[in-house]
């Protein structure tokens, strides 16, 4: 259990530096100029290497992530990945900006609320689930297509936090379908059809995430996209599959569970790039915009 831990801590780590470099990637991608959903955003993005590096880092991530699913419980790894926003408040440090009090707690709160989880959650192995689970999985991934493509024509309100939440709930589907993938032996993938409810909610997760990066708030999207990953999957893993605390610990894990997530929340600000247009030059004595503003990045579409 102790390994599997620490993988859900290497890919959040992993999805947070990515995180960092996505998002402004996003952001100064070309615009295509309309509202809706397109597809080509993710060959736009693609064609920057901070986006190319943050896959790399997706890819890391989604491994350590998968290999952690077949031994802890849905409710753990995904506060784990919710928690990859601390990673992120805590590596934009590196560009300059600071971190206030509020944030510092907000970083130790999550650690905390995953110290909780880690010692209430009891190993878990891949559940086994039948073709007709795997079939709702499928069914489900073009539910969260049609659903993303249709709240891309949407205001920009609605569309920002639609969008993220709708990334987030398909982020979660990664996760439920890599949980009941029982082997990882190739000609055992092939046959799977969570197999391909991972590469396609995978999919569809990066296009609607960098989709509101680019064109909405990202602190929104981010939040969202928390909310989307998180709640749902975790209540599948202990409806469905079979996920448990240690006796006794279930209140341990709902407190940690929650203030996991609610501090990661607290720190989704920091999805939000800092403006890419020129800026005047600083009077003097006065402190460069780099170092005064508030950037970084947020969970770009990860897997």
């Amino acid at each position: 259990m102790v390994w599997g831990f620490l993988c859900a801590l290497l890919s959040a780590v992993a999805y947070g530096v990515a995180s960092v470099m996505q998002a402004v990637a996003a952001k100064a991608a070309p615009d295509a100029g309309h509202a809706r959903v397109d597809p080509r955003l993710l060959l736009r993005v693609l064609r920057q290497w901070r986006y190319v590096v943050g896959l790399a880092l997706d890819a890391v991530g989604f491994v350590a992530q998968i290999a952690a699913l077949h031994v802890l419980p849905l409710f753990l790894v995904q506060a784990t990945q919710a928690a990859s926003l601390a990673v992120t408040a805590v590596a934009v440090r590196v560009f300059g900006v600071r971190l206030g009090a509020r944030e510092w707690t907000a970083v130790v709160v999550v650690c905390a609320g995953l110290a909780l989880l880690g010692s209430s959650a009891e190993s878990e192995g891949s559940s086994a689930v039948g073709l007709g689970f795997r079939i709702a999985l499928a069914g489900a991934a073009v539910v969260l297509g049609v659903a993303g493509l249709l709240i891309g024509r949407a205001g920009d309100r609605v569309r920002t936090a639609g969008l993220g939440l709708i990334a987030g709930l398909c982020f979660g589907l990664v996760a439920v379908a890599g949980r009941v993938i029982p082997s990882l032996a190739p000609l055992d993938l092939l046959r799977d059809p969570a197999l391909y409810v991972v590469a396609v909610a995978g999919g569809l997760a990066m296009l609607f995430f960098a989709t509101a990066l680019q064109r909405g708030s990202v602190t929104t999207a981010t939040a969202m996209m928390v909310l989307g990953e998180t709640v749902l999957p975790s209540l599948i893993g202990v409806l469905m599959l079979g996920d448990r605390t240690r006796p006794g610990f279930a209140v341990v894990a709902l407190a940690g569970f929650v203030l996991a997530v609610t501090a990661a929340l607290a720190l989704a600000r920091f999805g939000e790039p800092a403006p890419s247009a020129a800026v005047a030059p600083p009077a003097d004595g006065e402190e460069s915009p780099e170092v005064k503003a508030s950037d970084g990045s947020s969970r770009d579409a990860r897997r």
